[in-house]
């Protein structure tokens, strides 16, 4: 019963995350493009744009789990490790996210007149509760290789 209701909590995880981190993603890319630094947007400048790239990269990665794990989830397959995994990975992905966008703000990126501080702090706590970042990692190791480290 208690770890049913876990893995409905860490399922829902596994696409609150990815909300806050498209939110962080918009704002940044919003901010990019209409922030001038050096007579010209920063949007403009090599390392945004691969910062850009690479965020947009990871959401689209962790959108296609969650997507997968949904379907799983409708056909009554899925498993708590594949939970796992998924919280484990788009918790991890979308801090990395709103860190990065943060920095894309520079001064900004800590201000509550954008939404990133809020959802940065927000995920911080989702990468902790609902099972630790080193509990699904642990979890996703049993399930690999049969043998629980964590005993």
């Amino acid at each position: 019963g208690p770890l049913s209701c876990l893995n409905e909590a860490r399922y829902g995880i596994v696409f609150g995350t990815l909300g806050a981190a498209r939110d962080c993603l918009e704002t940044a890319i919003d901010y990019s493009v209409n922030r001038v630094q050096f007579d010209r947007p920063i949007a403009g400048f090599q390392l945004t744009q691969k910062k850009l790239a690479d965020m947009t990269l990871e959401l689209g990665k962790g959108m296609l789990l969650a997507l997968h794990l949904g379907r799983l989830k409708d056909q009554h397959v899925i498993r708590s490790e594949q939970v796992s995994v998924g919280k484990l990975n788009n918790a991890r992905e979308a801090l990395a996210i709103a860190r990065e966008c943060r920095n894309i703000l520079g001064g900004n990126g800590i201000t509550l007149e954008y939404p990133v501080i809020r959802h940065m702090n927000n995920l911080e706590s989702v990468f902790t509760y609902e099972g630790t970042n080193e509990m699904h990692t642990l979890v996703v190791g049993e399930a690999l290789t049969g043998i629980p480290a964590y005993r």
